[in-house]
C-alpha cells in the first residue's frame, strides 16, 4: 500500500469532522471519497496534505508519517479553484511546476504535452482571467499534476464542465494512473466515481458508511434492480411478489425487488411463453446506492 489511514479523528472544540476513519490505497489506485457537503471530504484531504493535525489516528504515506514526507510528491486540486487572472496560462504552468522543485527544461516536455491534449493551443499566451472558466478549470487541473506526483488528489475536479471537457479530464486521469500515479478525488456525481473508481470510501457526518471495492459495496443490495419492456400495465406490476416499487422510465419499467431470488418468477409471469422485448436484471447504480445508505443511516 502507499497511503495508509488508521483510525483518524479531526475535532473543532466539541464538534467532530472525521471520526475514526481508515481506508488504504494502493499504488497506481483510484480510490473515490465520497459524501455529501459537510460529510468530512475536504477535512480528511487537508489532513493527508498535512495542513490540517489530526486530533488522533495516524497518516502515512509509503510506511513514514505524512508530515515527514517530501512534499514535492503530492499534487491537489482544490474544490476552491484559484490561479493567478494576470498570468498566461504557459507561464502560469512553469510557474506551479517550478514550486515543486522542477526546472523549465524539465517541464517543457509536459507543459506541451498537456497543453496540446487539452486544446489549449491558441490559449497558451492568453491571460487566465480571459479564459471561459472551462478552460481555468482545465489550467488549474494541469497545475495540480505538471510536476507528475506520486499521489493526487482532486476534489470535486468536474465540477462546471461541460461534457467534451468532462471527457478529456476522465482520459487525463485514466492516463495518469496508467504512469502509476495513485489518485484520491471526491465528486457528487457518483456516475464518474462509479466509471473511474475500484475503491471507495462513502462518508455521512464524518463517519465511514463503507469502505471497499464497488462491486463488494454493490453486492450488499444484490441484483435487485429489473428493467423490462412489457405491455403489462404499472398497477399490475406493482401488485407481483417480491416487487418493493415499480418507476416508469420512457417506453419501460424499472422494478426494485425485495432481493434477486423473485426475478425468475416475474420473468415467468411476464412471458408466459411468450416473447419479451426486454428483461434485464442488474446492481443498483452507485448513485442509488449512495441515496438509500445516506438516507436509511443515522450516525
Amino acid at each position: 500500500m502507499t497511503l495508509s489511514i488508521q483510525q483518524v479523528t479531526k475535532k473543532y472544540l466539541d464538534f467532530v469532522a472525521v471520526e475514526k476513519l481508515s481506508f488504504t490505497i494502493n499504488k497506481g489506485e483510484i480510490f473515490g471519497l465520497i459524501g455529501q457537503n459537510g460529510a468530512g471530504k475536504t477535512t480528511t484531504f487537508r489532513m493527508i496534505l498535512d495542513l490540517q493535525e489530526t486530533t488522533s489516528g495516524t497518516i502515512t504515506w509509503k510506511g513514514k508519517h505524512i508530515n515527514s514526507i517530501n512534499r514535492d510528491i503530492l499534487g491537489y486540486l482544490p474544490e476552491e479553484r484559484g490561479i493567478f487572472p494576470k498570468m498566461t496560462v504557459e507561464d502560469q504552468l512553469y510557474f506551479f511546476g517550478e514550486l515543486h522543485g522542477k526546472n523549465k527544461n524539465e517541464l517543457r516536455p509536459e507543459v506541451e504535452t498537456w497543453i496540446k491534449r487539452f486544446e489549449l493551443e491558441d490559449k497558451r499566451r492568453s491571460k487566465a482571467e480571459t479564459l471561459s472558466k472551462g478552460n481555468q478549470q482545465k489550467v488549474q487541473l494541469i497545475a495540480s499534476f505538471i510536476h507528475q506526483p506520486e499521489f493526487l488528489i482532486l476534489d470535486e475536479p468536474f465540477s462546471g464542465l461541460d461534457p467534451v471537457n468532462t471527457d478529456l479530464l476522465k482520459g487525463a486521469i485514466l492516463s495518469l494512473k496508467d504512469k502509476g500515479t495513485t489518485i484520491l478525488f471526491s465528486s457528487h456525481q457518483m456516475d464518474h466515481v462509479e466509471e473511474l473508481c475500484d475503491h471507495l470510501c462513502l462518508l455521512k457526518r464524518g463517519v465511514s458508511l463503507f469502505t471497499g471495492s464497488l462491486i463488494d459495496l454493490k453486492k450488499q443490495y444484490g441484483k435487485i434492480k429489473l428493467t423490462i419492456r412489457t405491455e403489462i400495465p404499472k398497477e399490475e406490476l406493482e401488485k407481483l411478489e417480491g416487487v418493493n416499487s415499480v418507476q416508469v422510465d420512457r417506453n419501460q419499467y424499472i422494478l426494485t425487488l425485495k432481493n434477486e431470488s423473485y426475478a425468475q418468477s416475474i420473468f415467468d409471469f411476464i412471458t408466459n411463453g411468450t416473447y419479451i422485448e426486454k428483461f434485464s436484471l442488474d446492481y443498483l447504480s452507485l448513485d442509488e446506492i449512495f441515496k438509500d445508505k445516506v438516507a436509511r443511516v443515522h450516525v
